[in-house]
Order: C-alpha cells, then structure tokens, then sequence
C-alpha cells in the first residue's frame, strides 16, 4: 500500500485504521451480496471471530446494527 508523503518527507501508516477499513469493506461486500440482513453468525464470520451464537433478539452486541 502507498502512502502519500507529508511535509518533511514521512510516511503516516495507522495500522490499526487499515485494518478496521479492510473489515468494513469485507462486511459491506458481504452485506451487498445477502439477500437479506447478515446474522451475527455471519458477521463473526466475515470478520474472523470466534462465533458466539445468534443470542436473543435485541441482545447487545457490541453496537453493530446490519
């Protein structure tokens, strides 16, 4: 990956910021691909978490809402 240099010649890589980036496009290409909303199940899928089961309907789950 290329990064545009800034004043005085350094190259800025926030990799952790790469790296959520890259797991948002993976869930809006999946998402794009669903016929319908994406279960938990296979947001932890596409994510590469460990799956922790569907819970009950209106569980917190950390804030995402697909």
């Amino acid at each position: 990956m290329n990064v545009a240099p800034m004043r005085g010649g350094t190259a800025v890589q926030d990799h952790v910021a790469l790296a959520e980036i890259e797991l948002c496009g993976e869930l809006i290409i999946a998402a794009s691909a669903a016929a319908e909303r994406l279960s938990f199940d296979r947001i932890d899928e596409v994510l590469q978490v460990a799956g922790r089961g569907e819970g009950a309907p209106g569980e917190d789950r950390g804030g995402f809402s697909f």
